[in-house]
C-alpha cells in the first residue's frame, strides 16, 4: 500500500517499467512522453531522466517479479486446439544464453567476462506451454550455472498432467529422476554418445531401458524431409520417454509430437527480437537487470494472455494462428493514442484481441530451413552443411523410419565422441608410456611434460575421459596407472 502522495507514485513506476520494455528503442524521457501522450488534457508531471532512474530504484525488482509470478502459468483450456497430447498438457524446458547486458564492471562481476561476444551474457531458462507459448516459469542469471541447473529451480511448477519436452543436454540421471518425481512425463532427446541397455524390445521397434534407477523407453528414428523443390535431407533422432506403453503411445506418434518442442524457439524469438528488437538490455547493474528482465517477461506474458483469450473466444482457433507482432504493435498504439481504450471494450475480446482475430495467420505449414548465425561480425564464419536449405521451404513429405535397437551394447557406458587424429595419436602415446611400467603411478603434469605438446588442462580432461572409459586407471587426484587396454589402441611398436 502506498503511504505517501508523490509526483511519481510507485504504481506509476510499474507502468513506466512496462512501457520501457514496450518501447526499447527510445530513452527514459521519450518513454515517459509516450506513456503520457494520451493524457494531454490532464496536468501531468514532466520528470527528468534522473527522476525516472530514481523511480526505478524505488520500485525495485521484487514487485515486478511478484507481478510476473501472478501472471505466469498455463493459459489454455483443456479443449483449446494444439495444447494437449491425450491427457497431458505439453510443456517444454529450454534455455537462451544470447541476452546481452551492458559491459559494465558491476555486470561483469555478476555475469562474468564477455569473452568473444563483446557483452556479458545472461542465461534465461523458461518452462513454456508449447501450445500457447505462454511462460509457466522463468529464472535467469550467469551462463556459468548451465541449463539443467536453472531448470531444477522450475521443477516445482511441474504437475502430473504435464508432458515435458526438451532438447539434448537435459538427460542426466539425476535430472531425469527429479522430473519423474514430480509425476510429470518426459519426452526428450538423448545425446548421441549415450548408450543405454536393452531390457525389452517393444512391438514398434522402441525398447525399454534404464537410466539410473528410472525405467524409460528409447526411440530411435531416421527422419527424411522432402521439400517442394525436390531437395531432401535426413536426420537421426534418439528420444527418451517415460511413456513406456507402446500401444497407447506409438513411437511414430511420439516422434511427430517431439516437433512441438520448436514452439519454445518461437517464444524466444518473440521475446528477443519482436519485443526487444535484438537490443542490449538497458541496465548497468545486476539489480537493474533483474528488474528489467522481470518487466519484459511480464509484458510478454500479458500479450500472450490477451492472444489466448482472443483465440478461445472463437472455438476451434489454434492459438499459434494469432500474430504476436500485431498484439505488440496494437499495445504500443493504445499507449500513445487516446480513445479506443481497451478498458471500454465489451465482450470477451478487448481491442488487442479484436485486431489479432481480424488478421489470423494461416494454419501452420510444415516448413524447414537451416540454422545459421546471421551476425556479420560473428567469429563463426562457417557452418556445417547438414543438407537443410538456406531459405525456408515448404515440406511436401515427411518420412519417419523407426530404427531397430543396436545389436550389441557395452556392459558399461563409454564415451563415443569422434577423436581427431591428434587426440588419437596422443592417446596411443599415453597408453604406450603407462604400459612401459604398468605399476608406476603417473601424475597428469608429468605426462603433459613428457609429451610436450599439450596444455595441462587438456591433459587433465583427456586423462579423466580415458579413465572413465576404462582405458587407464585413476588411483588418486590427477594420478593414473596403466589399465587393461585393447592391443588395437597401442602403437605398432608396443603391440604383442
Amino acid at each position: 500500500m502506498q503511504r505517501r502522495l508523490r509526483a511519481l507514485p510507485s504504481r506509476v513506476g510499474v507502468y513506466f517499467l512496462l512501457a520501457m520494455c514496450l518501447f526499447p528503442e527510445v530513452g527514459y524521457l521519450l518513454v515517459w512522453q509516450k506513456l503520457t501522450a494520451s493524457l494531454a488534457a490532464l496536468p501531468v508531471v514532466t520528470p527528468t531522466a534522473k527522476a525516472l532512474r530514481d523511480l526505478r530504484r524505488r520500485v525495485g525488482c521484487a514487485p515486478m517479479r511478484r507481478l510476473f509470478e501472478v501472471l505466469s502459468g498455463p493459459l489454455a483450456q483443456p479443449t483449446t486446439p494444439g495444447v494437449r497430447f491425450g491427457a497431458y498438457r505439453i510443456v517444454s524446458f529450454d534455455g537462451c544464453s544470447s541476452l546481452k547486458a551492458p559491459d559494465t564492471i558491476r555486470n561483469r562481476a555478476w555475469l562474468g567476462s564477455p569473452g568473444h561476444g563483446g557483452y556479458p551474457l545472461l542465461e534465461l531458462m523458461t518452462l513454456v506451454e508449447t501450445g500457447t507459448r505462454a511462460l509457466i516459469g522463468a529464472v535467469f542469471g550467469p551462463t556459468s550455472e548451465g541449463e539443467s541447473g536453472y531448470a531444477r529451480r522450475l521443477l516445482h511448477l511441474l504437475t502430473p498432467d504435464m508432458l515435458v519436452l526438451w532438447d539434448k543436454g537435459f538427460d542426466g540421471n539425476a535430472f531425469l529422476a527429479q522430473v519423474s518425481a514430480t509425476g510429470a512425463q518426459v519426452l526428450g532427446r538423448l545425446r548421441s554418445n549415450r548408450r543405454t541397455p536393452i531390457l525389452a524390445t517393444l512391438t514398434d521397434g522402441s525398447y525399454l531401458s534404464m537410466i539410473g534407477s528410472l525405467q524409460i523407453r528409447v526411440i530411435e528414428a531416421r527422419i527424411t524431409v522432402t521439400c517442394a523443390d525436390g531437395t531432401t535431407f535426413t536426420g537421426i533422432y534418439r528420444l527418451v520417454t517415460t511413456l513406456t506403453d507402446a500401444r497407447r503411445y506409438p513411437a511414430a506418434t511420439l516422434v511427430r509430437l517431439y516437433h512441438q518442442r520448436w514452439e519454445h524457439e518461437s517464444a524466444y524469438y518473440a521475446l528477443r527480437h519482436t519485443i526487444m528488437q535484438g537490443r542490449i538490455l538497458r541496465s548497468g547493474d545486476p539489480a537493474g537487470l533483474e528488474q528489467e528482465m522481470w518487466s519484459v517477461l511480464t509484458l510478454y506474458q500479458l500479450l500472450r494472455t490477451v492472444m489466448v483469450d482472443a483465440a478461445e473466444s472463437r472455438p476451434g482457433t489454434d492459438p499459434d494462428r494469432c500474430s504476436f507482432s500485431i498484439a505488440l504493435h496494437t499495445a504500443r498504439d493504445l499507449v500513445i493514442q487516446p480513445g479506443d481504450n481497451p478498458g471500454m471494450a465489451t465482450g470477451l475480446v478487448a481491442t488487442i484481441g479484436r485486431r489479432v482475430l481480424a488478421a489470423l495467420l494461416p494454419s501452420r505449414r510444415p516448413r524447414v530451413s537451416t540454422r545459421k548465425v546471421k551476425s556479420p561480425t560473428s567469429r563463426y564464419n562457417e557452418r556445417l552443411d547438414d543438407g537443410r536449405p538456406d531459405h525456408s521451404r515448404t515440406i511436401t513429405d515427411l518420412d519417419i523410419t523407426l530404427l531397430p535397437p543396436p545389436p550389441t551394447l557395452p556392459a558399461a557406458s563409454r564415451d563415443e565422441r569422434p577423436m581427431t587424429p591428434t587426440d588419437r595419436r596422443r592417446q596411443q602415446q599415453v597408453l604406450a608410456l603407462l604400459h612401459q611400467d604398468p605399476n608406476r603411478p603417473w601424475k597428469a603434469r608429468d605426462i603433459a611434460q613428457h609429451l610436450g605438446e599439450v596444455t595441462l588442462n587438456t591433459m587433465y580432461r583427456q586423462l579423466s575421459r580415458w579413465a572413465a572409459g576404462q582405458l587407464i586407471r585413476k588411483i588418486g587426484p590427477g594420478v593414473y596407472t596403466a589399465g587393461p587396454i585393447p592391443p588395437a589402441l597401442l602403437p605398432a611398436a608396443q603391440k604383442p
